[in-house]
């Protein structure tokens, strides 16, 4: 089994082996290619939820960056193994290989979990962003997750920007010093919500104190009060109606033990938002962008052809065959 998800992750991290094609051209993001694993199997409702992540996720990233930027036009490349349509066009250099987005099955460490691969550092963008199919067309997540165009401006911002995530589920929590109770990871403290130790039976109780770690003990859970004034962050709980901003210069918690934190020397997501070359070449947009274009790519079958020799006198026969 531990062979088995070694190989599976080579083959995640190989599938991206270029650059990214995508272009912002007057705050639009151009050329953005979300590709399906040809192993998918046909599933229209893929699709159409795809196309419906994306125009909500335009809306969002153009709140959540203070009208700098959407998604313009998007490419959504189709298995060559689904049916042919007539309004799929021929690819040209897009490729699954290649993509900003896939959709495939889930890898074992994430289950249906959105994630993004990310190698670099601070400020260094991402490799890719895995969508399940699952995820896609799974309304009975949407509790764990929120609206999906959320969950891809969470992603985005991994992937285009090298921001990392506010919580950390191995270190939930911070010691504050003093007599002061533990805090939660996150960002904006401005999150309320409850320290709970779940019992069997769907019961619960307040937790306690670790006297070693100065902590929650183990198994301590925060859970966040659904109703919030806060608007930050994105990077820490997008689900949450209020939530429409990056946490930035006047609310980030550069005591949160979280990778943020510890990778951007307790910057803000902001303020590295803010010193990226997308922000350096746009200004803000003064009226509401229109719905991304969202264009439907296939590629050809492919024929795979054998010239064989079948005989001394060097008879040769051809073969031709469609290949997956």
């Amino acid at each position: 089994m531990m062979m088995n998800c070694r190989l599976l992750l080579a083959l995640q991290v190989l599938h991206w082996v270029a650059g990214t094609m995508v272009k912002l051209d007057n705050g639009g993001f151009e050329d953005l290619v979300i590709a399906i694993n040809p192993r998918i199997p046909e599933d229209d409702k893929i699709v159409e939820r795809i196309k419906d992540m994306v125009k909500e996720a335009s809306t969002y990233l153009f709140s959540a960056t203070q009208q700098r930027f959407y998604f313009k036009a998007v490419k959504l490349v189709i298995p060559s193994t689904w049916k042919d349509k007539a309004e799929y066009q021929r690819v040209t250099t897009e490729t699954y290989d290649k993509a900003d987005v896939i959709v495939a099955e889930p890898f074992p460490k994430y289950g249906d979990d959105p994630y993004t691969l990310q190698y670099g550092g601070c400020g260094e963008p991402g490799r890719y962003i895995h969508f399940t199919p699952n995820f896609l067309t799974n309304d009975n997540l949407y509790n764990a997750y929120g609206p999906r165009g959320r969950v891809f401006v969470h992603e985005w911002a991994h992937l285009r920007w090298g921001v990392f995530d506010e919580y950390n589920n191995d270190a939930p929590f911070y010691a504050t010093g003093g007599d002061n109770l533990p805090e939660a990871t996150r960002c904006s403290t401005d999150f309320t919500g409850q320290y709970i130790f779940p019992l069997s039976g769907g019961q619960y109780r307040r937790c306690k104190i670790d006297p070693q770690t100065q902590l929650f003990e183990h198994g301590c859970v925060f859970f966040p009060s659904r109703h919030q004034n806060t608007a930050a962050s994105i990077m820490y709980l997008q689900s949450l109606p209020s939530v429409t901003q990056f946490c930035d210069k006047s609310n980030h918690n550069i005591k949160a033990t979280n990778l943020q934190n510890k990778l951007c020397n307790y910057r803000s997501t902001w303020e590295v938002i803010m010193a990226s070359p997308d922000f350096a070449s746009s200004s803000p947009i003064t009226v509401p962008p229109p719905d991304p274009t969202i264009s439907l790519l296939q590629a050809p079958d492919r024929v795979l052809c054998l010239v064989l020799d079948v005989s001394g006198s060097m008879t040769l026969v051809s073969l031709c065959f469609p290949y997956p």
